[in-house]
């Protein structure tokens, strides 16, 4: 299907706008009139830019508080719509979006509304152009689609239709039925986009906090299947008023955007994607360091073993039970720190995944490799993480050798312990890249998306939400905040699974390992807060062991000390808990903000 993006939903001049959709792969715009407005450029140079990157000009918008209105002003609107339609014959573009008036002029008054939008569009006809109105969900008379399509319907002008709005038709929760009975023909327009649902203002919702479909809690894709079943073959094109997206790089922004609609294309079987394959479990992490004395000690005192090491890299294979972390020494810039470079996700058909990637406009990395290294697909996730997909026992890709066969045994490693594995990833997102990154988790890796949280930092909030597969052998938090320069706000985190965080905690200590503080107060409301055993609460207090608990059961977990831009989390969780902590991080991100602890 034809695809358009309204020039507001990105970032940057016209120019840029302009350039970042094309190179995106959509085929056309929707022109703002701000945005031409302050353009250097003529409507013909626009024009000519635009042939020249293969886009149509697919609306022009908008124009406002047009109808029901006295006369004298009417007048005055006409005017206004006569100099907009001769800038449009210039632009050339056939279709102009107005919206239902929120001037408090606006009468209540349908047979007025009716007339004057008719008039409206003899003078549109004349310059060869269509009228698509749109009830705006905070429109002065006019809120709901369907009482839009009754004015225009009643007009029944060639030249006026309709404009269909996912955000305005969500919002004021209408019944989705009555698209149907539009006739496809005057729905003139469609423009989508996705929104959380929080309850705020409906105005202060739509200009700030809007977002590309699948990014938000909305049925985006249930509209459009209503929509196509009218009958409506026109573009299908996203506009999103967003603060974030509105400061973030275009090019990156349109890449998002245009992933989205191929998404609910998808999901309305209008196009044909690669299937998903969901990854089945976390093969390794791979941190980067310029120091490795530092990460070793850590991982040495969680009772990870050095057991293998890379026949042609400067990497260690450590490892623990079902958790491997790859420790690469090939970082040279100690500023960087140690980082989490790169995840491996076991995968029962890794080529399948990565045409599924690839499709969605996920960045695929070339790998530099030996010829007798493992050809592992790696693509790239909004933050820049490596996302390796490795073949499983059961994937039936003898060519792809296990990837543990990259690495020569240690002839002295003693067996790793047993009784650990991976969790769940928390990965902190650049502050532009978190819907982003949520949709690409979703889309491309196929895996379910939680509510997203705020959590309360000393310095703001942080916005975090959780993606996992079915059975929860793959969780990864994807968190974002504003805060000051601070290690910690940047740091990822990998937690690891125990079935006696006590003991696992004591142990980690005996070995040399610190383990985060937790201030006194917290475990005073926790007292307050829960039953427990005689002496239970006094241990997780010694030990700086958090606690919660939901319908599900209940969620231990203590921190170790940061190194460079990683830290680990040791949980016990009860079978049925989903969680991830959320209540305790306040207080885990107000200890380590304290400094406490060396870096």
């Amino acid at each position: 299907m034809h695809t358009s993006i309204a020039t507001v939903s990105l970032s940057g001049s016209l120019t840029e706008k302009l350039t970042a959709a094309a190179r995106a792969g959509f085929d056309g715009v929707e022109i703002f009139e701000n945005d031409l407005l302050a353009s250097p450029l003529t409507p013909e140079e626009i024009r000519a830019r635009c042939a020249d990157l293969g886009l149509s000009i697919d609306l022009y918008q908008p124009m406002r508080d047009i109808e029901a209105v006295p006369q004298e002003v009417f007048s005055r609107n006409l005017r206004r719509a006569r100099h907009k339609f001769e800038l449009m014959e210039r632009l050339g573009a056939d279709t102009v979006l107005v919206c239902s008036s929120v001037s408090p002029l606006a009468l209540d008054d349908d047979a007025l509304a009716t007339e004057q939008l008719a008039q409206l569009a003899d003078l549109a006809q004349e310059s060869g152009i269509r009228v698509a109105y749109e009830a705006l969900a905070w429109g002065r008379h006019v809120n709901r689609y369907d009482h839009a399509w009754r004015i225009v319907e009643a007009a029944g002008h060639p030249a006026l239709g309709t404009c269909l709005d996912s955000f305005h038709i969500l919002s004021r929760g209408s019944d989705l039925r009555g698209i149907e009975d539009i006739p496809g023909e005057k729905i003139f327009f469609l423009q989508l986009a996705d929104a959380p649902l929080p309850a705020m203002d409906v105005l202060q919702w739509s200009r700030h906090h809007r977002c590309f479909p699948g990014q938000g809690g909305f049925d985006v894709a249930g509209l459009l299947r209503h929509v196509l079943a009218a009958g409506y073959r026109g573009p299908l094109s996203l506009e999103v008023f967003n603060d974030v997206f509105r400061q973030a790089d275009a090019g990156s922004t349109a890449v998002d955007a245009h992933r989205s609609l191929l998404l609910l294309q998808e999901a309305v079987g209008a196009v044909q994607l690669p299937p998903p394959v969901v990854p089945t479990g976390v093969a390794f992490a791979e941190l980067l360091t310029p120091d490795a004395e530092p990460v070793t000690a850590l991982l040495t005192a969680l009772g990870f073993t050095r057991a293998a090491r890379h026949r042609g890299k400067p990497v260690d294979l450590w490892q623990r039970g079902e958790a491997r972390i790859l420790v690469n020494t090939a970082a040279t810039d100690r500023r960087d720190g140690t980082r989490l470079a790169a995840i491996g996700l076991a995968s029962p058909d890794p080529a399948a995944a990565a045409r599924r990637a690839e499709a969605l406009h996920a960045p695929v990395l070339p790998r530099r490799r030996a010829p007798e290294d493992a050809p592992l697909d790696a693509v790239a996730a909004p933050d820049g993480t490596e996302l390796f997909f490795v073949a499983t026992a059961d994937s039936g890709e003898s060519r792809l050798a296990d990837w543990r066969g990259d690495f020569a045994d240690l002839p002295d490693a003693p067996a790793p312990s047993a009784g650990t594995r991976i969790d769940h990833l928390a990965l902190t997102q650049p502050w532009h890249h978190f819907d982003e990154a949520t949709l690409f988790h979703r889309s491309v890796l196929g895996l379910d998306a939680q509510d997203s949280v705020d959590l309360a930092d000393p310095y703001g909030l942080r916005r975090s939400r959780a993606v996992a597969n079915h059975d929860g052998s793959v969780r990864i938090a994807l968190t974002v905040g504003a805060a000051p320069a601070d290690e910690t706000l940047h740091a990822a985190h990998l937690a690891l699974a125990t079935d006696d965080v006590v003991a696992a905690a004591r142990a980690f200590r005996a070995a040399g390992g610190r383990l985060l503080p937790v201030p006194a107060n917290y475990y005073d409301d926790l007292a307050a807060r829960f039953t427990f055993a005689e002496g239970e609460l006094e241990t997780y207090r010694e030990l700086g062991i958090l606690y919660d608990q939901d319908a599900g059961g209940a969620f231990r977990h203590c921190y170790t000390e940061t190194i460079g831009h990683v830290f680990f989390e040791l949980v016990q969780r009860d079978p049925g808990h989903q969680g991830y902590g959320a209540a305790n991080a306040p207080v885990r991100l107000a200890a380590q903000h304290t400094g406490r602890l060396p870096r």
